[in-house]
């Protein structure tokens, strides 16, 4: 059987300064709520084929915002295989987004533990804004070489 596949997008839009900010998702539920670093996502989620890794990533999109995919040409930041073996693919897309407008998806899990109570969760509690620099620590590992291609896509345009 096939490993895992996610597919997300990885919004950015420019500063006035020249620089460049990139849209990353923070991680829901109780595992995650007082991480920092390390807890920080691209928007993204699971697909099957025969979904297409771009119409999944749109759909995922809206799933964990609550907000429409933004419109516009994105590109391919390829794929990443992470730790636990599954595969994402990220398309880099040039958008503005408010974080106040998110309204993530849930999702269900016993909580505490052992405790026979199921709890619902936001998928992700908040989105922010970050430079580069900044975004790199709080990034999951695995997901660390989408911010480096873009950041070396967007020298490159320059």
């Amino acid at each position: 059987m096939p490993g895992k596949r996610s597919a997300g997008l990885l919004l950015y839009r420019r500063t006035a300064d020249g620089g460049v900010e990139v849209l990353l998702a923070h991680m829901g539920g109780p595992l995650w709520e007082r991480r920092d670093a390390a807890a920080w996502s691209v928007p993204k989620g699971e697909y099957l084929p025969p979904e297409e890794a771009r119409d999944a990533a749109r759909r995922e999109f809206e799933e964990e915002l609550g907000l429409p995919p933004p419109d516009g040409p994105g590109v391919l930041l390829g794929e990443a295989r992470q730790a636990s073996g599954k595969v994402v693919t990220v398309w880099a897309v040039e958008s503005d987004l408010d974080p106040e407008r998110i309204v993530p998806g849930t999702f269900a899990m016993e909580w505490p533990r052992g405790s026979g109570v199921t709890g619902t969760f936001p998928e992700i509690d908040r989105v922010a804004w970050f430079t580069p620099h900044e975004a790199h620590g709080r990034l999951v590992a695995g997901q660390r070489v989408f911010l480096e291609r873009l950041t070396e896509r967007l020298a490159g345009q320059a």
